[in-house]
């Protein structure tokens, strides 16, 4: 993909409990706050959370498969946690394009993640990634 400056791509998700699951069991961060509704009715959340780093790993899927795709090398990631994402909620992960480096077949992307439901930022960051295509 010819990637340009502004080049936006979204795309709608969402994480069941099972797949929380999944995800404490590959890192195993088992914190009951994600999976114990006892346990987090008792947290400020009121509820089991997911884990940031689940929420953030749509980006891997977006900037590897589809913007700019295949080929793709992560480079770097930064994340501000803004607010606490749920299972079974609908999200819209946004990526933007802010800087390219064409020489080096790199760009610096906006990475957000907002809640649709209630229009909440609940994750921002900035990728840099690099891919061949990108020239």
């Amino acid at each position: 993909m010819n990637l340009q400056l502004a080049d936006r791509h979204t795309a709608r998700f969402r994480f069941s409990q099972a797949e929380v699951d999944r995800f404490a069991e590959v890192t195993g961060d088992r914190n009951p706050l994600h999976s114990d509704p006892a346990f987090a009715a008792n947290t400020v959340f009121k509820r089991p959370i997911m884990h940031g780093f689940l929420g953030a790993s749509v980006f891997s899927r977006l900037l590897g498969m589809h913007f700019p795709g295949a080929g793709t090398i992560y480079l770097s990631q930064e994340l501000q946690f803004k607010k606490p994402m749920f299972v079974d909620t609908d999200y819209e992960a946004e990526l933007t394009v802010l800087e390219l480096r064409t020489d080096r077949h790199l760009a610096t992307i906006s990475t957000r993640i907002t809640d649709v439901e209630r229009g909440e930022l609940t994750l921002t960051g900035l990728a840099v990634v690099m891919n061949p295509a990108i020239a």
